[in-house]
């Protein structure tokens, strides 16, 4: 029950506030998302799961939070049987091995990504480098999710939920970094969920008057 509750809850928690984060950091990023969801959304009601679909830079915006904050860095295997790795100079990896998978390395591998460890959602927009690419796992250099058959049994509901919640907050407020920082620290804190280090403190304004009513 324990590893149900923290996979299902504490890593879309944690993708939140790395997406909201970055947005924050990146103010013409967040500028793109607020318009498009204007534009899509309006101003009458609250962006929800239904609306995602229709907003591609707020999903360019969110693969681009997975592939530099995925909330699982490190993907876990056991060898079925005997293997011989030819790229890796005919290493050998004996049945029953288990292998660790650096998903967090593999996307900021510079071989894969332009600018790995810059934040630009414009990699993953129509025309990009990297339109092509889907978190869903088929793709070996981009991995967020893992991939087959021990992949991520919540990938869709974080693929819908986590942009959906991060939309409303967008929409909704105005925000302001808590205290004199001009930047939001991005250090990231040790453990199995790619969480923040420090806590994500932020001061929200209403954006919207009258506030839509929630149904």
């Amino acid at each position: 029950m324990q590893d149900v509750v923290t996979a299902g809850s504490d890593t879309s928690a944690a993708m939140v506030e790395w997406m909201l984060a970055e947005l924050m950091n990146h103010p013409e990023c967040l500028r793109k998302v607020r318009a498009e969801i204007d534009a899509v959304v309006g101003r009458d009601r609250i962006a929800g799961e239904g609306d995602v679909a229709s907003l591609p830079y707020l999903q360019a915006a969110y693969k681009e939070t997975l592939r530099l904050r995925p909330a699982a860095p490190i993907a876990h295997r056991q060898s079925a049987e005997e293997m011989v790795i030819s790229a890796a100079g005919g290493f050998t990896v004996p049945a029953g091995t288990a292998v660790f998978i650096n998903l967090w390395s593999i996307a900021r591998d510079p071989a894969n990504w332009d600018a790995p460890l810059e934040f630009r959602p414009e990699r993953f927009m129509a025309g990009g480098r990297n339109e092509a690419l889907d978190p869903r796992g088929q793709h070996f250099q981009y991995l967020p999710f893992g991939s087959g058959r021990r992949g991520c049994p919540g990938m869709g509901l974080a693929l819908q939920s986590v942009p959906a919640v991060v939309a409303a907050l967008v929409q909704c407020f105005d925000w302001a970094v808590d205290g004199d920082a001009e930047k939001i620290d991005m250090e990231e804190a040790d453990g199995l969920v790619c969480a923040r280090k420090h806590p994500l403190l932020l001061r929200p304004s209403p954006r919207l008057s009258p506030f839509p009513a929630v149904v």
